[in-house]
């Protein structure tokens, strides 16, 4: 398994251009759905967002949102997601998503943009665990990840005894990285949150991104 340390210095390294991936020609279709989607099932909630990364994805939601708290374990792209336009009522906090702070209490939102692909299958149940206990009774949440055509440009090239994949990263300084790479399927997905007691969820599949959204059931 990756170490979260090596997980973090790649994404440190990378901050400064990782919004190269969108903008890629490819995904422009996608993603220009995925920027008319997401606001809408997030709109007027109190959103908290794991590991927002750059911030992309914290521009289009918390406009629209009635409360935003972003966090990310890495401080270089969580300062370049400070700077972006319509970020201004946000409130950003460097903290680990498998250790959420006191203030991600009380949201009634979660959302995590190419995030749940880099947890370890191992460690998918306490990640939600962590979450979940984080929100409110009835609380909306949303992933979404890329789908197996990122492969294309990054293969898995090997697994471990867990089953998780790792693709070898390029860096523009010629470094390269081995960083872990997960794609879930629907099932995969309907039984991990069946374990946490959801049973109705909605998986939307593009060509080039995968959404994954379901509300908490009543914890009585």
């Amino acid at each position: 398994m990756q170490s979260d340390g090596e997980m973090k210095t790649y994404y440190a390294e990378r901050a400064e251009y990782y919004d190269a991936v969108y903008d890629m020609p490819e995904r422009a279709l996608d993603l220009a759905w995925l920027r008319r989607y997401l606001p809408q099932r997030l709109a007027g909630r109190k959103v908290l967002e794991v590991a927002c990364g750059t911030g992309y994805w914290t521009q289009y939601l918390a406009p629209q949102a009635q409360r935003y708290l972003a966090i990310d374990a890495v401080a270089e792209p969580l300062a370049l997601a400070r700077q972006r336009q319509g970020v201004d009522k946000v409130e950003f906090r460097q903290a680990d998503a498998y250790a959420l702070p006191a203030e991600a209490a009380g949201f009634d939102a979660a959302f995590a943009g190419l995030w749940f692909s880099h947890v370890p299958k191992q460690r998918r149940d306490d990640f939600l665990a962590g979450l979940h206990g984080c929100l409110q009774t009835g609380a909306e949440v949303v992933f979404i990840d890329n789908s197996e055509m990122q492969c294309r440009e990054h293969s898995v090239v090997e697994y471990d005894e867990a089953g998780n994949g790792y693709q070898m990263r390029p860096l523009r300084d010629g470094s390269r990285h081995r960083v872990l790479k997960n794609f879930p399927s629907e099932t995969e997905l309907r039984i991990l949150l069946g374990r946490h007691g959801v049973s109705d969820m909605v998986f939307l599949r593009r060509e080039h991104f995968w959404l994954l959204q379901y509300r908490l059931p009543d914890r009585h």
